[in-house]
């Protein structure tokens, strides 16, 4: 018997179920991405693990050659407004040149030995920064998905009145729906801090720009370098007469005298080549949130002063520790270990969150096949895409194209559980996700010369994708984080 015609209601409604998930969809890109990027510089040493490493420290002799090195890789080409140099540290022993046409590793002397080129991991930082948007309209999406993940931490909390009570009652191996629910709740109350900090934090970074650049246009003539400098600092006036390099060894020199105890970890010269250059120091502070204070020098490595971030208005300070709360940058690997676990929490409350949700709108006799066939494709065929761009970059380079690999087989992965969502199952793509960072892992430890480190990462990801499968067959007739709902108690 062919089923009657939907209702322009029931239209509405399934355009209606299909934006939420949409939404649902980008909140769960954005929680797998960022627990991916917490180790975003380990990520960047696997990626290319051939390149000689400087070690923890680079001496302000090294670091001037640094910066005449990077000078000299750009002969020939547009002057570069900004230098960077990129001090090692443990997460990434290795010191980085980089001008607006190009970066490069350099050794324990400063001289040129590699080029960076890890496109896999900046493929990943985009798409939890702006899912590789145009970058105003992506930080701006990404803000507001923040907002809305503060407001379901809060609104979940409140909806469940015994969510706290019930903190540690976990059915695992109860009847699917009820086991989803379950770990739903209690990862929710047990990530609620860590939650509601990444929602205010990620609103804050991706809306602050909109907001700066609205500040702008309003008040400094759409200067957004006037908007930020009562932040960040002001710039000199430019003067683009020829001029010798500045002498970034006397300033980190200076910046050890003046500032003892602090950590430099980015040398910046702005203008370099030109009169109107000056040398920029961002360093740490030991047990301070904030990324760091930035110190500034003139061209002969003279002491300019300090921003205030380290010691400024409340607002700056607030400001600069926003992005190291966001993102773990703080305290070493212990609590990069901690935010990556967290972070898959959410991923999970995010994906049965979803799942209850679909569950729900099925007993009320609404259509959710497709919705359902759709929602495992985003949270194992994302996954799996990742894990699919890593092996392209490996057989294709780094100019490989990363994004349309990703949004395109993603994008196919949709449709074709849209037009056949029966064979579109959780299991076989949980299995084939899991399988993939198995093989992953397994193939670049045994191919490659590792640092140990790197071969550590490669250990523990094969580690955790195996008790993961074997996990799945344990509770394979119970819980199920994406698969068919049966019914709630």
């Amino acid at each position: 018997m062919t089923p009657p015609p939907a209702t322009l209601v029931q239209r509405a409604l399934g355009g209606h179920a299909a934006i939420g998930l949409l939404a649902g969809a980008l909140l769960y890109l954005i929680a797998l991405s960022g627990t991916l990027i917490v180790i975003h510089d380990r990520w960047q040493r696997w990626e290319q693990p051939g390149v000689i490493e400087t070690g923890l420290a680079l001496s302000p002799a090294a670091a001037q050659a640094a910066i005449a090195a990077g000078v000299a890789a750009d002969r020939g080409k547009p002057a570069t407004t900004h230098l960077y140099l990129r001090l090692p540290d443990a997460a990434l022993p290795r010191a980085v040149v980089t001008t607006d046409h190009g970066a490069w590793y350099v050794d324990a002397q400063g001289r040129i030995v590699a080029r960076e080129a890890h496109a896999w991991t900046e493929f990943v930082i985009g798409l939890h920064e702006y899912l590789h948007l145009p970058m105003t309209w992506g930080l701006a999406l990404v803000g507001a998905l923040g907002v809305m993940l503060a407001a379901l931490v809060v609104t979940g909390v409140l909806a469940h009145p015994r969510i706290i009570r019930d903190a540690f009652r976990l059915r695992a191996r109860h009847d699917g729906a009820v086991a989803r629910a379950d770990w739903h709740n209690r990862l929710g109350v047990w990530t609620l801090p860590f939650a509601l900090a990444l929602a205010v934090t990620g609103a804050v970074i991706g809306l602050g720009s909109v907001g700066f650049g609205l500040f702008a246009r309003a008040y400094t003539g759409g200067d957004v370098e006037r908007a930020y400098a009562p932040v960040f600092g002001h710039e000199p006036a430019p003067n683009a007469r020829a001029a010798p390099l500045p002498d970034v060894a006397a300033a980190l020199g200076a910046l050890a005298a003046r500032a003892p105890g602090t950590t430099p970890t980015y040398v910046i010269v702005h203008d370099p080549g030109t009169r109107g250059q000056h040398v920029q120091v961002i360093a740490e502070h030991p047990r301070r949130l904030i990324y760091g204070e930035s110190y500034a020098f003139d061209a002969a490595g003279r002491w300019m002063g300090a921003t205030g971030l380290a010691d400024g208005a409340l607002g700056q300070q607030a400001m600069a520790s926003t992005y190291n709360l966001h993102f773990g940058n703080f305290a070493g690997l212990p609590v990069e270990i901690a935010y990556m676990a967290l972070g898959l929490a959410i991923c999970v409350v995010t994906a049965t969150g979803t799942s209850l949700w679909l569950g729900k709108r099925r007993r009320r006799g609404l259509p959710s096949e497709a919705l359902a066939a759709s929602w495992h494709v985003v949270v194992w065929g994302s996954p799996l895409l990742l894990v699919a761009t890593a092996w392209l970059r490996a057989a294709a380079g780094p100019e490989a194209p990363l994004i349309g690999l990703f949004w395109g087989g993603l994008a196919l992965g949709v449709l074709a559980a849209i037009v056949a969502p029966r064979p579109v199952g959780a299991m076989p793509l949980r299995t084939a996700t899991l399988a993939a960072v198995l093989a992953t892992a397994i193939g670049h430890a045994l191919l490659l010369r590792l640092p140990a480190a790197v071969l550590a990462l490669d250990a523990i990801a094969a580690g955790l994708a195996l008790a993961a499968l074997l996990g799945c067959r344990y509770f394979a007739g119970g819980a199920s984080i994406t698969g068919s709902s049966s019914r709630l108690p």
